[in-house]
């Protein structure tokens, strides 16, 4: 509940590139709001449904383009949950690159964070992000982050994803993602391990839901 009496969400969009830590910091400032109750939303789920397309198609496709993102979608949702509605996610299979005929039901909440690599790039989407986040970290420590998850979550070969990185994941960081760090509203070095941005984030987020004084 904000503003004069009507049921809303703030929502606080945090961005930055693949790997840089983007979901800890969500959770960990999630972590911080004890009085308020929080919903997350992760811009992956979004992906086109690409069932037209062999899966040796889909693994050749640019990912890390927007164009492959339904940003239609993604938008309706924000703009539901920012009004205090509920939506239902949709489910993405990382493995087979394809969205599933399941969905995650999002509630309403007093605080949406949503985070996402392309989150600042539609100019829609930005303007539904109440708190603007990037998260900054070295292109190194993202790489090495990405080789992690993908070999232990997503069940990808050491050859394929560095293939992936040097052909798209790069390249479109440069293009579409690094641009966007100046319609960041707070920019966090380090990731999750910075623990006095964090802290500032949440002490901020909890003072921007304070009942307005009339």
């Amino acid at each position: 509940m904000r503003g004069h009496g009507i049921m809303s969400a703030l929502i606080v969009g945090v961005a930055g590139g693949s790997g840089s830590g983007k979901t800890t910091v969500a959770r960990k400032v999630a972590e911080l709001l004890k009085d308020a109750s929080v919903a997350s939303v992760s811009m992956d789920a979004y992906y086109r449904n690409m069932s037209h397309l062999t899966l040796e198609e889909r693994k050749r496709l640019n990912w890390d383009h927007p164009d492959v993102v339904d940003m239609q979608l993604f938008g309706d949702q924000l703009a539901a949950l920012a009004s205090g509605a509920a939506i239902d996610e949709p489910v993405y299979d990382f493995t087979t690159h394809l969205r599933t005929s399941r969905t995650e039901r999002v509630s309403c909440a007093d605080v949406v964070i949503v985070d996402g690599i392309l989150l600042f790039w539609d100019a829609r989407v930005r303007a539904l992000c109440d708190i603007r986040i990037f998260v900054d970290v070295e292109a190194d420590i993202r790489l090495i982050r990405r080789i992690r998850r993908d070999m232990r979550v997503r069940g990808r070969q050491l050859n394929d994803i560095l293939e992936q990185y040097l052909t798209t994941v790069r390249p479109m960081h440069e293009e579409f993602v690094e641009p966007t760090k100046h319609f960041a509203d707070i920019i966090v070095p380090h990731g999750g391990k910075n623990v006095v941005a964090i802290e500032m984030i949440a002490a901020r987020i909890q003072e921007r839901l304070r009942p307005v004084a009339t």
